[in-house]
């Protein structure tokens, strides 16, 4: 955000110095409990992959100075520190990036530094350039892989299976106050810069806001270089539109393409790297293309100062079965409401329900249809 004064308070940050410092500590504790018509596992639903159990998610600490990007007058700077453990360390981890007890090992509890970076603003150019420079989010999307910015506990299908972190420079310019402009350069996705599968990749985004400010679309090229087959080298294509209906409701759409080029066909003499899948390719064929199609919409309504309604659903073609192990067809439909008690805790219970239309792609290949009755709870601080 550029142009919006930092008005976030915690209560870490009140408990240590009465928020005075620009320098802020603050986290939150996300444990969750479902239940499944699966036996073993929930994949590729996300962030509850372990089936009927109770755990724990997320045990986030952050560390911030955000710039000031209100005033005129001069250059400045901030930075972003984030630690997480967890079982969702899976989906946030990146080769090279204490990526072993993952990848390597598959422990259901780890721990991920999953966001480092620093953040120079300069606000001679346009209406405010924000330089940033690390480990940061993969820009497109509607969703993120930390629990609070989501509308919803589990994630789409459509997120479960697209890049997570990258690491790299980005360049956001507002541009005025209708369009913002991003341009970057990566090492690609889901690696760190010091990995053989690092690759410089562009990333290219525009977002433009209507005058009524009811309608934002926004489209981005995200790690794009020359698509072939490394850990997690996707090239993803990404656009989203958000529209508000009133007040109290609005809607999110998101729909993406992604591919990767010469992935090692499923059963041939080409291994697949550790954490991956192979692809269903044509017989005889030891390599091949690999595409993917999603697309998700959210629908919120807003019952109170302290509770909304979500209803989500998702479609998603992986043609090549390389993202999620299955060549298939996916659906996904889940109603979520959210409770908020007091100001730091809130509650998340959902009905989830999904199919894979053209072959058992749930629980190991045993079912073709899951239900899930799932919920969250975090405890921000």
């Amino acid at each position: 955000m550029i142009g919006e004064p930092d008005s976030n308070s915690y209560p870490l940050m009140t408990a240590i110095n009465q928020a005075r410092s620009r320098t802020k500590l603050y986290g939150w504790i996300d444990p969750s409990l479902n239940f499944s018509t699966s036996a073993q596992r929930n994949a590729p639903e996300a962030n509850d992959v372990y089936s009927n159990r109770f755990e724990t998610n997320q045990f986030v600490l952050y560390a911030e100075r955000l710039p000031d990007s209100v005033h005129r007058d001069h250059i400045d700077w901030g930075y972003h520190l984030t630690a997480l453990f967890g079982t969702d360390y899976r989906y946030t981890v990146a080769k090279g990036y204490f990526s072993g007890p993952w990848l390597n090992h598959q422990r259901q509890y780890g721990f991920d530094p999953t966001l480092e970076y620093v953040d120079v603003y300069v606000p001679w150019v346009a209406q405010g350039l924000n330089l940033r420079a690390g480990r940061f989010i993969s820009v497109p999307g509607i969703e993120a892989q930390l629990a609070p910015n989501n509308y919803i506990f589990s994630h789409s299908l459509l997120y479960a299976i697209d890049p997570f972190t990258d690491t790299g420079l980005i360049a956001t310019v507002k541009v005025n106050d209708r369009w913002l402009l991003q341009l970057g350069i990566t090492g690609g996705h889901d690696v760190a810069l010091w990995t053989p599968d690092a690759k410089p990749s562009g990333t290219a985004c525009l977002s433009y806001t209507t005058k009524s400010v009811n309608d934002n679309f926004y489209v981005c090229g995200n790690g794009i270089n020359d698509g072939k087959y490394a850990y997690n080298n996707l090239q993803q294509y990404d656009a989203t539109w958000y529209h508000k209906f009133s007040k109290t409701v609005h809607m999110a759409t998101e729909t993406w393409y992604m591919y990767e080029r010469d992935v090692p066909a499923l059963g041939g003499k080409v291994q697949p790297e550790i954490g991956t899948n192979a692809a269903y390719c044509l017989p005889g064929e030891q390599r091949c293309t690999a595409p993917e199609y999603a697309v998700v919409n959210f629908l919120q309504k807003e019952l109170s100062a302290h509770d909304f309604l979500s209803f989500r659903s998702d479609f998603l073609d992986d043609k090549k079965g390389q993202r999620t192990g299955y060549a298939t067809r996916y659906s996904e439909d889940t109603i979520m409401w959210c409770h908020w008690m007091g100001t730091t805790v809130q509650i998340r219970p959902e009905l989830r329900f999904e199919r894979a239309w053209d072959m058992k792609a749930y629980d190991y290949g045993r079912r073709q249809n899951q239900l899930t009755v799932a919920s969250d709870l975090i405890f921000h601080f």
